[in-house]
């Protein structure tokens, strides 16, 4: 896309800039159906005028403004030219990494269309890639560190993402093996007694990481694979005496592990393998009274080389926006009220 450059502003304090679409480039994919998108940057940018004729796009407003509407149709166009589809949610985020970039608040140096087009792992007729800057430095981290925290709220693509990176390194040849574990402890509930086998019994607590695997492999093919023991999903008790080499192992769930499980599964690790461990430092559903080691593992081993924090937080979510703003509502009240999770610390739901 070319800004085409005007020989004066419309009016003092204000700027111009016009752009043309390339005619190969249909405009609906750059305004959305019905103008979706377009609608979106309207209402980002409602201080600014956007006019649409033809292939040409005008936009008059405060000059800040208008330079980044500039670069928003930029980096779309960026997007659209690798044959991805933008999205409204793909179009505000867009904008939400421009906007951080433009007030310094962005540390760093990546634009919208290196985050958007990073593509992890393809399958069933849809591309895994990261939503927002930090899914994708995370999603870099776990490239370049054996071992890697992906520490956020839910929603953030903590474990979606590692599953993808695990399925992408086994098609890769890159490990021999996926494993995958979570602590079995009950979520606030009492589930009493489970009848049937021990599988049968633990299969409720890694029911999301098998609803991952199904997301990103062929569903005939993963029982084959287990079997084989190519893929192993198993609770955290499993993993003691172990020592797992050429793997690619996921802990999830990790808040809900002591400091003493912490210790023994980062332990397990053996050659040519990577570890990610993911978790929420806010849904610790440990025993009154029990550390989280996901806690206590970030004061060991910050800055220690070849292991990486990535912090994810409630901009990063990418379920209903809603989660985002609920994730947000209950940081606030905590603060305001001294809680934790809406719950008072010194009270008898008290979590550590």
């Amino acid at each position: 896309m070319t800004q085409t450059p005007t020989a004066h502003t419309p009016a003092q304090g204000k700027a111009r800039a016009q752009f043309t679409v390339p005619a190969q480039h249909p405009m609906v994919a750059l305004l959305g159906s019905g103008d979706s998108l377009l609608r979106v940057i309207e209402t980002a940018f409602p201080a600014a005028d956007i006019h649409v004729r033809g292939n040409d796009i005008s936009a008059v407003g405060d000059a800040r403004e208008v330079a980044l509407i500039q670069r928003l149709f930029d980096e779309m166009m960026l997007v659209l030219r690798t044959g991805q589809p933008m999205t409204e949610d793909a179009v505000e985020r867009s904008i939400a990494m421009l906007r951080a970039s433009e007030n310094g608040t962005s540390d760093g140096q990546e634009t919208p269309a290196e985050v958007l087009t990073q593509n992890i792992l393809s399958s069933r007729g849809r591309t895994i890639r990261p939503k927002t800057l930090n899914q994708k430095r995370y999603v870099d981290a776990i490239d370049t560190h054996t071992v890697v925290f992906g520490i956020g709220p839910a929603g953030t693509g903590k474990t979606y993402l590692a599953m993808a990176k695990a399925v992408q390194a086994l098609q890769s040849k890159q490990v021999n093996r996926i494993i995958l574990t979570r602590p079995a402890v009950e979520a606030g509930e009492r589930l009493g007694f489970l009848p049937g086998t021990l599988y049968e019994k633990i299969d409720p607590y890694l029911r999301p990481l098998y609803d991952a695997l199904h997301d990103m492999l062929d569903p005939d093919s993963i029982p084959k694979l287990m079997a084989a023991g190519t893929i192993e999903v198993a609770p955290l008790a499993y993993m003691r005496g172990r020592t797992l080499n050429d793997a690619f192992i996921i802990l999830d769930e990790a808040q809900n592990t002591s400091p003493e499980q912490m210790k023994m599964f980062l332990t397990r690790l053996g050659f040519e393998s990577k570890i990610v461990i993911t978790g929420d430092v806010t849904q610790v559903d440990l025993p009154n009274g029990t550390k989280s080691g996901l806690r206590q593992v970030q004061d060991i081993l910050e800055g220690l080389d070849d292991v990486h924090f990535s912090r994810l937080s409630s901009q990063d979510v990418v379920r209903h926006k809603l989660v985002g703003r609920i994730v947000d509502a209950y940081e606030q009240y905590d603060s305001e009220n001294g809680t934790e999770n809406g719950t008072h610390k010194g009270g008898r739901n008290k979590r550590k």
